[in-house]
């Protein structure tokens, strides 16, 4: 197994593991670069307050797509906090069966959402696109200029067309392993630019040896790509971690 140090994690809910303080920790320790994304902006301040004190982990401002019905009036709490951070995270649309019913209010709030982020310039935004793919990119393609903020879609699943427009508007990819072990999206995965890779885990979201995944798996990932890719782990590692320092500027 490849060395976790200098791995990259950048789609992980360290909020919702168990012992959150622990969870920022243990991310800390391995050395995995890690964006903890949230799913309301009422778990900003905690996630933030932990996540400040490391080298490693950063957090993101979240209104997460599945919650929408629920909390679209915590849009104007995500707007005070935006000034707060340079992430944010989990956004974006679902349009899966249990979702669709609520996806013109995400609409509405994706779309304040990537106007805020390109009225403040520089975000990194960490976006959800389940069934919702075209819709995705085409409110990226309306709401945020180039040189406005970037867009890293997380375990996408769109086609490959899909991911060449993505390409083309800027976005970057998180890649996970569920992704690598669907046989439909792999032909996808491999037609990524190497430039716009990245890796995730969304743990808790997905298990590892019959557990929650936590960042360090992510070297799992890393592994997965270099076997599709047909290159090396420590290639990919090095791959992965040029392009979050060219994403984020140099600074994390």
């Amino acid at each position: 197994m490849i060395a976790t140090a200098g791995l990259v994690d950048f789609h992980c809910h360290l909020d919702l593991y168990p012992d959150h303080a622990a969870a920022v920790k243990d991310a800390e320790a391995a050395g995995v670069f890690t964006l903890a994304v949230t799913t309301t902006p009422r778990a900003w301040p905690r996630n933030y307050e932990l996540a400040r004190r490391t080298k490693h982990v950063r957090a993101a401002l979240g209104l997460h797509p599945q919650l929408i019905v629920e909390r679209e009036n915590e849009i104007e709490l995500w707007e005070q906090y935006l000034s707060e951070t340079r992430y944010v995270g989990e956004v974006g649309l679902d349009a899966g069966p249990r979702f669709f019913k609520s996806l013109d209010a995400q609409k509405r709030v994706f779309q304040h959402v990537l106007q805020c982020c390109a009225q403040a310039g520089s975000k990194i935004i960490t976006v959800h696109s389940v069934r919702s793919a075209k819709a995705v990119l085409d409110l990226v393609e309306m709401n945020l200029p180039p040189k406005r903020g970037t867009v890293v879609l997380h375990w996408f699943t769109g086609t490959k067309s899909d991911a060449k427009r993505a390409v083309e508007l800027g976005c970057y990819f998180s890649i996970n392993s569920a992704m690598l072990s669907n046989e439909r999206h792999v032909p996808m995965v491999r037609e990524i630019p190497l430039d716009r890779l990245l890796t995730e885990t969304d743990g808790p979201f997905t298990r590892t040896d019959g557990r929650e995944s936590k960042p360090s798996d992510v070297a799992l990932v890393v592994e997965g790509l270099a076997s599709l890719r047909q290159i090396s782990a420590n290639e990919v590692a090095t791959t992965v971690r040029g392009n979050l320092r060219t994403l984020v500027g140099g600074r994390m």
